[in-house]
């Protein structure tokens, strides 16, 4: 077993352990490996954010959190190569470009044979020439829509004017190849979009910011026909 099957399937056992703790002796014997190799497994495991835990001592082990982990997923070759596809356009420029990473790198893990050769051959093709951004705007935004409260940004308009503004964030719009935040802008007071490459400068603040209906602020604008993309349908269904 090569360690890219190694690494799922040792996930896996501990999903299927849980919530009880298997010892690093008792994972090297399941794989035929030594406790050294389980240990450097673990530990890329950690590093690549599954949310494997040890307890030290006497009656302690590693266990994983099913509840944060997902069930195995097959891939075909097709479904391999077009996930090579979105996962290179989840560029440095993306809202949520880290966490995008993190997912590509436990999806290259879990995936095995045809499939994972197709996606490699596929991701070898891929180029791409990012623009600069700034990840700390990203972040803020990020946050901001997350726990609903006011972003402070410093924006450069259309025409080149710089300004602050106070904004309350209602979710985000992709349109022709750009991104932009959607929010009730305190100084307008009205709908806004921000184009996410042209905030200078973005600080979370503490303050609860009100809920707004993203439809609402969008419509009279050029946006206003906007509708959720079709490969989001399942996440907006899933259960919670």
């Amino acid at each position: 077993m090569n360690r890219t099957a190694r690494l799922y399937a040792l996930v896996e056992e501990l999903r299927a352990a849980a919530p009880r703790q298997m010892t690093v002796a008792a994972l090297a014997a399941r794989f035929e490996v030594s406790t050294r190799t389980v240990q450097r497994d673990l530990q890329v495991l950690m590093e690549t954010g599954v949310p494997v835990r040890g307890t030290p001592g006497r009656g302690g082990g590693w266990s994983v959190d099913p509840d944060m982990t997902l069930p195995p997923v097959r891939f075909t070759v097709e479904e391999a190569r077009a996930l090579a596809v979105a996962l290179a356009a989840a560029d440095v420029r993306l809202p949520y470009a880290g966490g995008a990473r993190t997912a590509a790198q436990k999806i290259a893990a879990s995936m095995s044979g045809p499939a994972s050769a197709a996606a490699g051959e596929l991701a070898a093709r891929i180029v791409a020439l990012p623009p600069p951004s700034d990840p700390d705007v990203h972040a803020a935004v990020e946050g901001a829509l997350a726990t609903g409260t006011v972003l402070r940004l410093s924006y450069v308009d259309a025409e080149g004017r710089a300004g602050d503004r106070a904004v309350e964030p209602a979710g985000l719009l992709t349109a022709g190849g750009r991104w932009y935040l959607i929010a009730w802008c305190r100084t307008r007071r009205a709908g806004r979009g921000f184009r996410l490459d042209r905030i200078t400068a973005a600080t979370a603040t503490t303050e609860r910011a009100r809920s707004h209906d993203l439809a609402e602020l969008l419509r009279g604008s050029a946006a206003a026909g906007a509708v959720q993309p079709t490969l989001l349908a399942g996440f907006a269904r899933a259960p919670s």
